[in-house]
């Protein structure tokens, strides 16, 4: 408890963002949000790598042991007060059906599911895109979190992300500075020092923006631009 008292909740934010940075190189996953964050291709919040609609994620365990207790209220928490009328009725649709068979009884459980992740991802702002089979492979971040909730400690995850990030930026800083220096009528060695001087910025600063929640220049002006765009057309 004295660790999470001690640790910089915009630390922590620019960790998970970090990670979560290295986690879409790896999967090679862009997602939508991360240019306005200014991370670059690859980059995404961790959020959107969640296991939530997996097989063998928190939510549909806990959907399975719901049927099969028959108690709904193991789910609730995962969807909005708002919500929970849909997933109370999905629920017992699925207990009334699940009496018919083995046939019936899987084709109710799927149901639920489904339902249940949609909601719960549509609370994210996430889209639904279908219930994702055991087993995937979603990087180190995700099962440490998980396994410091086990373990009662952080430190693991600390140093997990805190590797990553620092990892990140300095790929980033060398990438630009070793560019930074060229002759002023060499528009191609230009052009390659603003090529990587511009990850490097957008990266930093958005590391800082998900770590304070402020919204900085780029980001703002992609937000804009957007705006603006939806008024054009």
């Amino acid at each position: 408890m004295k660790t999470l008292k001690l640790l910089d909740p915009r630390l922590l934010g620019a960790l998970l963002i970090g990670a979560a940075y290295l986690a879409g190189r790896t999967l090679g996953v862009e997602l939508p949000g991360a240019e306005a964050l200014g991370l670059g291709s690859g980059l995404a919040l961790l959020g959107a790598f969640g296991h939530c609609d997996t097989l063998d994620g928190p939510v549909i365990q806990l959907a399975r042991k719901a049927l099969e207790t028959g108690n709904v209220n193991l789910v609730l928490p995962w969807v909005r007060a708002e919500d929970e009328h849909e997933i109370r009725h999905a629920f017992e649709h699925a207990a009334a059906v699940r009496k018919f068979g083995p046939e019936a009884r899987e084709l109710a459980d799927t149901h639920f599911f489904e339902t249940l992740v949609r909601i719960h991802r549509a609370s994210e702002g996430a889209p639904y895109t279908g219930l994702k089979p055991a087993g995937l492979e979603f990087g180190p971040a995700v099962p440490a979190a998980d396994q410091a909730l086990e373990d009662g400690t952080i430190e693991p995850v600390i140093k997990l992300l805190t590797d990553a990030v620092r990892e990140g930026v300095r790929r980033h800083f060398h990438a630009a500075y070793h560019r930074r220096r060229f002759d002023v009528n060499d528009v191609r060695a230009g052009r390659e020092y603003v090529e990587a001087y511009v990850p490097y910025v957008h990266y930093v600063e958005g590391l800082w923006d998900a770590a304070t929640g402020a919204v900085g220049h780029h980001a703002a002006h992609t937000a804009a631009h957007g705006e603006h765009a939806a008024h054009v057309h």
